[in-house]
């Protein structure tokens, strides 16, 4: 029997600013952001939350809290060695959890 609680893959969706920010951008970056998105799309904790807990992202992703007085706040996942980040929410429910991203910028 489970607790009910549905696992990864979560369910991701983008509001309209960010999906146009993302859809905006060069194909080879939309490529990084979708490995971004896999990435977060398949972890246990989308938060990320502990010590070294994003160790299994590749090097050139790191994830970190918006305000670190807000544990269970907004992320910034930061991919491309840091040339670009997208800030993102994981609304923890029992039926249809899913990661709303929010913002996303590269430079």
């Amino acid at each position: 029997m489970t607790n009910g609680f549905m696992g990864p893959p979560w369910q991701m969706d983008w509001t309209l600013k960010a999906q146009a920010a993302r859809d905006a951008l060069p194909e080879y970056v939309r490529k990084l952001v979708d490995t971004a998105r896999a990435e977060l799309v398949t972890a246990d904790d989308p938060y990320f939350r502990g010590i070294d807990t994003d160790a299994g992202l590749s090097e050139d992703m790191m994830v970190e809290p918006v305000r670190s007085s807000d544990p269970k706040g907004p992320r910034i996942l930061h991919f491309d060695r840091g040339h670009g980040w997208l800030k993102y929410t994981f609304v923890r429910r029992t039926e249809d959890p899913q990661i709303v991203v929010e913002e996303i910028f590269w430079q």
